[in-house]
C-alpha cells in the first residue's frame, strides 16, 4: 500500500498540474479577449449610475431643403394609396438624403402617409429624423449629437447599435463568463495554501445579497 501511495502522489500531482496548466491558458486568453471591453463596460457601469449628475449637452442642428421636381414627382402620394404603411426609402432619395443632410437612410422604414415621409434614425449617442412633404417636397431634417460618453452608455445598453454589435456582446458575454469560471477553478486549486481565498469570494456573494435584500426597496 505504501508503495502504491508513493505511485499515486507523482501521478495526481501531475494531472492536477495539466489540469492548472490548461486552466491558466483559457483564463489568459478570456482576459485578453474581453480585457477592452471589460474596461470600456466598467467604466460605463459608472457613467450610467451617477447619469444625473453627468452633465449632457446635445448639439441639435437642423436643415431644410426641397426636393428636385423628379424627385418629388416620384414620391407623390396615387390616389389609391393607403392611409399609412411603413417601408424603406427608393434608393435615388436615399441617395439625395445622403448628399444633402449627410444622413445614411439605408434600409430603415419610414412612415409613410398620403401627407408625408417620416423616417426616424436612432444611433448610440444621438439620433435624427427627416420629414418630408409629398405635395411640396420641403424636406425638414433634425441631427442631435448627445457626445461620446451617452455613445459609449448606449453601446453598453446595446441600444440602436445594430445586430453586428448584439453579436459582439454575446461573443464578449462568453469569454467573461469562460474568464470567471476559470478564475473560480483556479482559486480552487490553490486553495488550500490560500486561507483566505473562499471568505473573500464569499463576500462578493454575500455582500451584493445582503445590499439588495435590505437596503432595495
Amino acid at each position: 500500500m505504501g508503495a502504491r501511495t508513493e505511485i499515486d502522489g507523482p501521478a495526481t500531482a501531475l494531472r492536477r498540474s495539466a489540469r492548472l496548466k490548461t486552466l491558466m491558458q483559457w483564463h489568459w486568453i478570456s482576459s485578453a479577449a474581453c480585457l477592452v471591453g471589460m474596461l470600456v463596460f466598467a467604466f460605463t457601469g459608472i457613467t450610467l449610475n451617477h447619469a444625473a449628475q453627468i452633465e449632457s449637452r446635445p448639439q441639435v442642428h437642423t436643415q431644410t431643403a426641397t426636393l428636385p421636381d423628379a424627385l418629388r414627382k416620384a414620391l407623390a402620394a396615387p390616389a389609391d394609396e393607403p392611409a399609412k404603411r411603413n417601408a424603406a426609402l427608393p434608393p435615388a432619395l436615399r441617395d439625395w438624403l445622403a448628399e444633402r443632410f449627410v444622413l445614411r437612410a439605408g434600409e430603415h422604414e419610414a412612415e409613410w402617409s398620403p401627407e408625408e415621409i417620416y423616417l426616424a434614425l436612432p444611433r448610440p449617442g444621438g439620433d435624427a429624423w427627416v420629414r418630408i412633404d409629398r405635395a411640396t417636397g420641403e424636406a425638414e431634417a433634425e441631427d442631435t449629437d448627445r457626445g461620446w460618453i451617452a455613445y459609449l452608455n448606449d453601446l453598453h445598453k446595446g441600444r440602436h447599435a445594430g445586430a453586428a454589435w448584439s453579436g459582439f456582446i454575446d461573443v464578449f458575454a462568453i469569454a467573461c463568463l469562460v474568464f470567471c469560471v476559470t478564475g473560480l477553478l483556479i482559486l480552487k486549486l490553490h486553495a488550500a495554501n490560500r486561507p483566505a481565498t473562499w471568505p473573500v469570494t464569499g463576500l462578493g456573494l454575500v455582500l451584493p445579497a445582503l445590499i439588495a435584500l435590505l437596503l432595495i426597496h
